[in-house]
């Protein structure tokens, strides 16, 4: 078998983010099949993974369905992976990666199955071509990813190759950034639309500000980078992605109307955030300033506030951290009337300390860290 025209693609995302992510796919006119904690399935043609990886904001990868079948042991998986005409899809002289995540007694560890897959694939091509690709764990190239559940088993090209969060503009990321992905998540779960204000103290390394510019302007995040795992496939097309790239960053807006406002009392952060939003082309958009949260100017028009403290150990003592999160409800309450006041945390017991009821409680997940972002509309 050859690469079908049309299959299941599976695009995966961060657990929490899969609501927000299936909105987004609908929005670009494809039905959602149906979802999971960690992803969505639709149906499509190659060609869709293009569109799915340039513009979606909040997914991890885009995954094309090449094949499904019953597989009980390794033997099955090589052998039913062997009669893939892989000497068809892969150009000799590439760079294969195989990743796998796999619940069948006959597999102690994952990286077997790798092993198993990808000596299927080389040496099918050999045999076939005399020729087959390097292989290794770096995901720049041609990536196949396998899932393996049972007695059941689906393999996958990678469309995407690294994770789309890798949008390739935070070269200087200052401690433990939030995932560009989930910075989209959270700010369309914050109803922003680039219609309204947006301020971002504690700004850190500038995420949340620049993924808001990026959705301000309506600019897709995945014309920032310049290489995709389905570019390294012999069925590339070279000039329908040039004109969808195109056709997509025409409709990119040129300015904005409303202000983007991003502080941080380290003016390293200030400093690191300017470089990163230089990079993906969006610092003459954000305003940002070295300053404490609590001074932050908000415009007195209707703003979204938006700040993401910190609620881990390395901020301080608890006695510290119960002072900010007690200094961010009297910021909400003092300079934030009007406006729609949001924070992001992983310590709800601290989110106590800000003093309002929230209105509403996002669950999210930051890595392994249970989250929420808590919404206070500030009369």
């Amino acid at each position: 078998m050859n690469i079908p025209d049309t299959s299941k693609i599976l695009v995966t995302c961060a657990k929490g983010i899969a609501p927000f992510l299936e909105e987004e796919i609908k929005s670009l006119g494809f039905r959602v099949g149906s979802t999971h904690e960690t992803g969505a399935v639709i149906t499509g043609k190659f060609t869709d993974t293009y569109k799915l990886n340039l513009e979606l904001r909040t997914a991890y990868n885009v995954l094309f369905l090449l094949k499904e079948f019953e597989c009980n042991n390794p033997t099955d998986l090589y052998a039913e992976t062997g009669e893939i005409e892989w000497e068809n899809i892969i150009p000799a002289d590439e760079y294969l990666t195989v990743v796998s995540q796999t619940e069948n007694p006959s597999i102690k560890n994952s990286m077997f199955a790798n092993q198993k897959l990808k000596d299927a694939v080389v040496d099918r091509m050999t045999k076939r071509i005399g020729k087959r690709p390097d292989s290794g764990p770096e995901r720049k190239n041609v990536v196949i990813n396998l899932y393996w559940k049972d007695r059941n088993a689906w393999i996958y090209l990678n469309t995407s190759g690294g994770k789309l969060a890798d949008r390739g503009y935070r070269k200087i990321p200052l401690g433990a950034p939030m995932q560009e992905t989930l910075a989209a998540a959270v700010l369309l779960a914050a109803k922003y639309d680039g219609k309204s204000h947006f301020v971002n103290p504690m700004c850190g390394s500038g995420t949340i500000a620049i993924e808001a510019a990026l959705i301000a302007l309506d600019k897709a995040p995945g014309l920032l980078r310049s290489n995709y795992g389905f570019m390294h496939l012999k069925n590339f097309d070279k000039i329908y992605w040039q004109s969808l790239r195109k056709e997509t960053l025409a409709k990119s807006k040129k300015g904005l109307d409303q202000k983007i406002i991003a502080t941080d009392i380290d003016n390293r952060a200030v400093e690191a955030a300017t470089a990163n939003a230089r990079t993906a082309g969006v610092e003459h958009l954000i305003e940002f300033k070295v300053s404490d949260f609590s001074v932050t100017n908000v415009p007195s028009e209707k703003s979204i506030v938006l700040l993401n403290p910190e609620y881990g150990e390395r901020m301080g003592t608890s006695t510290k951290l119960e002072g900010t999160y007690k200094a961010i409800g009297d910021f909400f309450k003092q300079k934030c009337k009007g406006s729609a006041c949001y924070v992001f945390t992983g310590n709800l017991e601290l989110a106590k300390k800000i003093g309002l009821r929230a209105e509403r409680r996002v669950p999210f997940y930051n890595g392994d860290i249970e989250c929420r972002l808590l919404e206070y509309d500030i009369f």
